[in-house]
């Protein structure tokens, strides 16, 4: 199952792409959702080959997803992979200049099942894709504008 969303920032490339960059956030974000979330890599700085070992209870079970920065192409691209015993995953964020101050950001999100369950389960997610694409596109578009948000209160220097 395939989810993607474009979205214009109203912000430079550069200060784009290091939001959509900073893992610490989103380690922290997560953490404060109740995961555990491990680093499976020593890389001081961003780049291609960082990992993280994520474990969430969701519907009830516990479950495990390592994830890995694949691609890191300053300023303009990051594609993770993750998987676990039933699915695997894959995204993609692409950012484009379309001048100084506004940035398009595409994202993409795909899911493919690894177990027959799985596979059952996403046929029944099929079923209500309108509402699960919009709730995409709104989780997309309010990362954006909290990337805004977050870029306008920072002072100029």
């Amino acid at each position: 199952m395939k989810f993607s969303t474009k979205e214009d920032v109203e912000a430079p490339l550069a200060a784009v792409f290091s939001a959509v960059s900073d893992f610490e956030l989103f380690e922290k974000a997560a953490l404060r959702r109740g995961a555990q979330v491990l680093r499976s890599d020593q890389f001081t700085r961003p780049q291609a080959g960082m990992g993280w070992q994520v474990q969430f209870t969701y519907r009830g079970k516990a479950r495990r997803v390592a994830v890995q920065l694949e691609d890191f192409e300053c300023p303009n691209r990051l594609r993770f992979l993750g998987g676990s015993a039933a699915l695997d995953g894959e995204v993609v964020i692409d950012l484009v200049s379309l001048g100084p101050r506004r940035t398009r950001m595409s994202v993409e999100f795909e899911v493919k099942p690894r177990t027959i369950a799985t596979r059952l389960f996403l046929q029944s997610m099929r079923l209500a894709k309108a509402r699960l694409t919009r709730r995409f596109r709104l989780r997309v578009n309010d990362f954006a504008r909290a990337i805004e948000t977050r870029i306008h209160r920072e002072p100029m220097i």
